[in-house]
């Protein structure tokens, strides 16, 4: 049974770091590409970020290039986007998701998210 479980979400003040986890079950990590997702009240979902399994290129939006680092542990079967230098428009839950061999292939298994808040 394929599982995505995301984790390491919270409240933190601007300029602030978290780092997010997004621990894979039921599947080799190291054939699948992985992206972070957020989605934000009354906004749609947008892609944050991408690491492909084929060369572990890595991809980022422009809203957080600089800021954010994506990352995998094929050992442990997780992937990790830290965040640092948050803003308060980086508030959103965060899914992690399952894709193709590339970033720019589909993604057909989502996690649950995980909340992220960025306030004084």
């Amino acid at each position: 049974q394929v599982q995505l479980v995301e984790s390491g979400g919270g409240l933190v003040q601007p300029g602030g770091s978290l780092r997010l986890s997004c621990a894979a079950s039921g599947f080799t990590l190291d054939y699948y590409a992985i992206g972070w997702f957020r989605q934000a009240p009354g906004k749609e979902r947008e892609g944050v970020s991408c690491i492909s399994s084929s060369d572990g290129s890595t991809y980022y939006a422009d809203s957080v290039k600089g800021r954010f680092t994506i990352s995998r542990d094929n050992a442990k079967n997780t992937v990790y986007l830290q965040m640092n230098s948050l803003k308060p428009e980086d508030t959103a839950v965060y899914y992690c998701a399952r894709g193709g061999y590339r970033c720019s292939e589909g993604y057909d298994y989502w996690g649950q998210g995980t909340q992220v808040t960025v306030s004084s």
